[in-house]
């Protein structure tokens, strides 16, 4: 009777302690020790291509930007229209020179005759008052878009070290 008490008790501690040794080494889930792949899906999982990025138009770009420039120089509606149709133009041509891939040289000399259109198209079609607003509204972007990149690359700088 001891004898047999004694083997019941082992086999019951073995087969409560097999779950505990089967969660810790991953016996019998088909990938060998570990349970490694044990949350696998059977379906084979596909790699989602990245969506291409459409890059913004002209028109997306002027539109974006007009609210701030019509507030700030206080533009009438055919102001708006002549400043918005100079934009959209200038930056097509700008667009367009990017696509070509001309030599640096090239490039720099074709982007300087299409500021220059740009700069006597809108002197033309704006007050002096309002275009040399316009100018300076542009410098001031300039500055302020130099400066954060300053910040960013000082802060990218200390994060290194």
């Amino acid at each position: 009777m001891k004898n047999n008490k004694k083997l019941l008790l082992g086999l019951l501690f073995i087969i409560l302690s097999a779950g505990s040794i089967q969660a810790q080494y991953g016996y019998g889930n088909g990938y060998g020790r570990g349970g490694y792949g044990r949350n696998r899906s059977a379906v084979p999982q596909v790699q989602e291509t990245p969506e291409k990025v459409v890059p913004p138009t002209a028109e997306e770009i002027v539109e974006k930007e007009m609210p701030a420039i019509k507030e700030a120089l206080d533009l009438n509606p055919f102001e708006e229209a002549v400043v918005s149709s100079i934009l959209t133009k200038s930056i097509q041509k700008r667009i367009e020179l990017g696509i070509l891939q001309l030599s640096p040289e090239k490039t720099k000399e074709a982007y300087q005759k299409i500021y220059e259109t740009q700069k006597e198209e809108l002197q033309a079609g704006l007050p002096k008052e309002k275009y040399d607003a316009f100018v300076k509204l542009q410098e001031d972007g300039l500055k302020k878009a130099k400066k954060n990149k300053k910040k960013e690359k000082k802060k990218k700088s200390k994060d290194k070290k």
